[in-house]
């Protein structure tokens, strides 16, 4: 194979140096063999309050039987036709500090499968692309870890935490059945974890004081598309055009990472839809989870046109794969990150992140955390995960915990007056906290003033109790207001929360 040495090293991480022709059979079991998904096993977490749901491959005809240890009756499933067996037993809701473990017994005539260590807690499924995979550990020369990762990893010692990661696995076709493996959070486990799931799940369970299960779904360097089904990017007309009607046009003779030589060639085939979708998710659609976490972006930065419409089609077409209704669906807006081209003025990244606001507005029970101030310019992989994974759980825990009290939400815009040369900028009361200050006591950056001209220019700012004023020599007669509208600002404005300010701006003009 011919290939960069960092190219090679993506490929180690994505553990596909033996990557398989999609064409070919997925299947892990015998025809007639008695068996459960892999995804259910020993040692998971079980979601609480909601039906849980067992499926798995037996003899046609045969009755499975299913006793879970706090059912006071068993359930029964016949194997239909085509092998294949479902049932579906009510799990109880958690009780704080309960951490019971629990045993499931499923037999098929004489043959007998049993899940022992099985806690009852909250679960949540955490995709997207290298952000959110990269794990805690650092993997050297290209990955760092998180910060300060020998001392968190040392400290990661939580038998009540559960993970799974789910294989990497790209297919033309959707599969059964997905590879994984349940393990507990240990001090020698929590370095493979991916590091926003880890602060995310800890958190939860510190709060909760109940079991958190973290199923990682994610793969570096891929886009939206690949993760969403066919049927889902059917249902617009805009988005099929633009994503499915291409791919289906181009006869992809090979979905396969083999012999691929530049970044582009690797990128492209992470950009082709369904692929993911049919491989790490479709496989697990019936497990039974309270939400979703969403870390990705980097890979769809040019196409903001159609990242609502995208993100919405995947979005509602998860909802209607996994038990439940209405999962909360909670993402990471994008820091701030220096493509290469050196150009504080360029804009395509801000405007990415405005069509990741604009998903709020299109699809409920969503929520968006900033990490304005966290990203780090000439590092695509930030190593603060520690923020990105408390502000996610600070979300959750308001919004789909209803722990009011926890502040998750950092300064919102919502209007601008204009006196003479003087833009006064104020913010949504709900998100001003305890008011507004900087995080490193100085005047708040990167505010930009235009004129009828559409040319935007840095205006001074100050904070004037819970409003920003805004003035400019260069501009006396303002009717436009930017707040880190480009691609790489590091911000300093935020609330006394320490939440940060979301970029923003109040004219429609494109550059």
């Amino acid at each position: 194979m011919k290939i960069f040495p960092f190219l090679m090293f993506l490929l180690t991480l994505m553990n596909f140096h033996d990557c398989e022709a999609l064409n070919k059979k997925d299947s892990y079991h015998r025809e007639g063999e008695f068996s459960i998904n892999p995804v259910l096993q020993s040692h998971m977490v079980i979601q609480q309050g909601q039906t849980l749901v067992l499926w798995g491959t037996g003899n046609q005809g045969e009755t499975v039987r299913i006793q879970a240890d706090w059912a006071s009756e068993p359930v029964e499933s016949k194997v239909d036709p085509d092998g294949k067996w479902l049932a579906e037993i009510m799990v109880p809701k958690a009780t704080e500090g309960d951490f019971t473990k629990h045993n499931i017994s499923l037999t098929q005539g004489v043959e007998k499968i049993k899940l022992h260590d099985l806690l009852i807690g909250e679960v949540w499924l955490c995709s997207g692309q290298s952000n959110m995979d990269m794990e805690m550990e650092a993997n050297p020369p290209w990955l760092e870890g998180v910060l300060d990762f020998e001392r968190e990893i040392a400290a990661a010692d939580f038998a009540e935490i559960r993970f799974i990661k789910i294989e990497k696995k790209f297919t033309k076709e959707p599969i059964e059945e997905a590879k994984g493996t349940w393990q507990l959070v240990t001090l020698q486990t929590a370095g493979d974890l991916s590091g926003v799931a880890y602060y995310f799940g800890r958190e939860l369970h510190q709060r909760l004081n109940i079991p958190i299960g973290l199923v990682v779904s994610s793969f570096g360097g891929s886009a939206a598309q690949a993760w969403t089904s066919r049927e889902a990017l059917n249902t617009n007309e805009d988005i099929k055009s633009k994503y499915l009607d291409p791919y289906d046009k181009s006869n992809k003779p090979q979905e396969s990472l083999e012999n691929v030589e530049t970044f582009e060639e690797i990128f492209e085939i992470l950009a082709r839809p369904t692929l993911l979708y049919n491989g790490m998710i479709y496989p697990i659609r019936n497990l039974s989870v309270r939400g979703f976490l969403w870390y990705q972006g980097e890979s769809n930065k040019l196409e903001a046109q159609h990242y609502p419409l995208l993100s919405s089609a995947m979005i509602e077409g998860w909802r209607k794969d996994f038990p439940g209704e209405g999962h909360p669906f909670y993402y990471v807006q994008m820091p701030a990150y220096n493509w290469e081209e050196n150009d504080s003025t360029a804009t395509y990244y801000a405007r990415f992140r405005e069509a990741q606001e604009a998903v709020l507005s299109q699809v409920a029970n969503t929520g968006m955390i900033s990490t304005m101030d966290i990203g780090e310019v000439d590092n695509i992989h930030p190593r603060n995960k520690k923020d990105v994974g408390l502000r996610l759980s600070n979300l959750a825990l308001n919004k789909t915990y209803g722990k009011n009290e926890t502040a998750w939400l950092g300064p919102l815009f919502s209007s601008f007056e204009i006196n003479e040369s003087t833009v006064i900028v104020e913010f949504e009361e709900e998100s001003l906290g305890s008011g507004l200050v900087t995080n490193d006591g100085q005047a708040p950056k990167h505010f930009y003033v235009a004129g009828d001209d559409q040319v935007f220019y840095p205006a001074d700012a100050k904070i004037d109790n819970n409003s920003i004023v805004l003035n400019s020599n260069e501009v006396n007669a303002p009717v436009a207001v930017r707040y880190a509208f480009t691609n790489y600002p590091i911000t300093n404005l935020q609330n006394k929360e320490g939440l940060p300010a979301y970029p923003f701006r109040t004219d429609e003009w494109t550059d």
